[in-house]
Formats: C-alpha cells, structure tokens, sequence
C-alpha cells in the first residue's frame, strides 16, 4: 500500500488509554507506511495536564475494562496495584514525550516503537513510565533493537535536565495542538490522512479495530481522494 502521497499524522498522548486501544492500528500504519507517518504528540498529560493518579484511577480503570472489551488490549491486575492504587503515583507523560522526541530525532522510525514499548511497560508490566529511570531504561532497549547504541545514564539526564529537549517538545506540542483545532472534533487518539490536496480524519472505530480497519479506511480515504481529483479535474469544474 506504499503511495508516495500520501501522508499520515497521528496524534496521541503515551499515557492516552484510547491510545493503546489503537496500538495495533499504529502498528500496522508505522510498519506498511513508514515514511509517510508522522508522530504528533498532544501534551494531554504533560505538564499543566499532568495531575495525581489517585484522582484518575477509578475512571482509568473503568476505561481499561471497556478497552480490553472492545479491543482485546491488555492490562494487568499488577497495573491496577502498583500503578493505579499507588497514592503517590502522576498521571504523568511529559518525560515520556520527550523521549519519544528524543529517539525520533535519531530515527523516526523509533517513534511509534518506543510508544507501544512504554504502553505495554505501563499497562502489562506495571512498571512506572512516568519516571525517568523507568522511561530511559525502555528507551535504550527499543534504540538497541534497532541497531542504536544510546547510553542509559546520559539518556535519563537529558529527559530530566535539558532545556534544549524540552523547548523542542515543546514546540511539537504546540504544533500538534495548532493542528487539531484546524479539524473537526478533538482529542486523541486520531489520524490524519493527506492525500495530496485531500484530508481526511480517521478515527473511533477505525482505529480501534486494528489493522485491518485502519489499512482498509486509508484505503477508503485514498478512494474519496481519487474522485475528488477527477471532479475537480472534470472539464467546466467549478472547483478548478
């Protein structure tokens, strides 16, 4: 399904529940269109969104049962203990943003696979992604995977304490959010698919039923795209 046209701008936030419902369609857009996805992080739970666990849990529990119901994605009993029930947990995502910046200004291609390895390190092994530590150790695993030697230590130094990293992410937050308010509805999970001069979100549904239901909407997309090009095209157009 490769088409040099085409672009696709995902919008999501690493601790975005709705989010891992969809990461089996992110899966397959990162591993059929891997030059044409481009990562938009929302900031959602990053700084002035971040908040305390205890005042989210309940509701992120009663999420997680409809996700798994609706999706099959899983999360652990562990999750509920140690990271829902811990009364001095943060819901929150900003170093794990910026490390999804971080290992996309190595590689792009790294985006999409340090956020599924955060969500499963968060929902499946309970593990803290809210913490540098926890953050840096997935990070350099997912790096190594790919052939990136990247130091743990410096790696968790540079989330926590540089400034630089954090303008730039910074940056891409308000570029994401300057994007959303140009389309219809809000918030994330959601797909933007730019065929040429067309675009069209994809979202609900279409994300939460995996691979199949997100190749098969792009290809709906790129369908809507090909008639619009040949009415526009079509002599005496008004649209010309």
């Amino acid at each position: 399904m490769s088409d040099p046209e085409i672009q696709l701008d995902y919008f999501y936030d690493p601790f975005c529940g709705w989010c891992y419902a969809s990461a089996p369609a992110l899966k397959a857009l990162a591993e059929v269109f891997p030059g044409a996805l481009t990562m938009r992080p929302s900031g959602l739970f990053a700084g002035s969104g971040a908040r305390p666990m205890a005042a989210m849990a309940e509701h992120s529990w009663r999420n997680s049962t409809r996700i798994t119901e609706l999706t099959g994605q899983i999360y652990t009993d562990q999750y509920r203990e140690r990271i829902l029930n811990n009364p001095h947990g943060r819901l929150d995502s900003t170093l794990a943003t910026r490390a999804i910046v971080a290992l996309g200004e190595i590689d792009s291609r790294l985006e999409p696979l340090l956020l599924e390895a955060l969500q499963t390190a968060r929902y499946v092994d309970a593990k803290d992604t809210a913490d540098g530590a926890v953050v840096a150790g997935v990070a350099v695993k997912v790096a190594a995977e790919r052939g990136y030697s990247v130091n743990e230590e410096a790696f968790h130094d540079t989330l926590v304490k540089d400034e630089a990293l954090s303008t730039r992410t910074s940056a891409r937050v308000r570029n994401t959010l300057s994007t959303m308010r140009e389309l219809s509805g809000s918030g994330v999970p959601r797909l933007l698919g730019t065929i040429g001069n067309y675009r069209e979100v994809i979202d609900g549904a279409d994300l939460y039923g995996g691979a199949v239901a997100v190749l098969k909407a792009i290809r709906v997309a790129r369908d809507h795209a090909s008639i619009l090009k040949d009415l526009v095209s079509a002599p005496g157009s008004s649209a010309r």
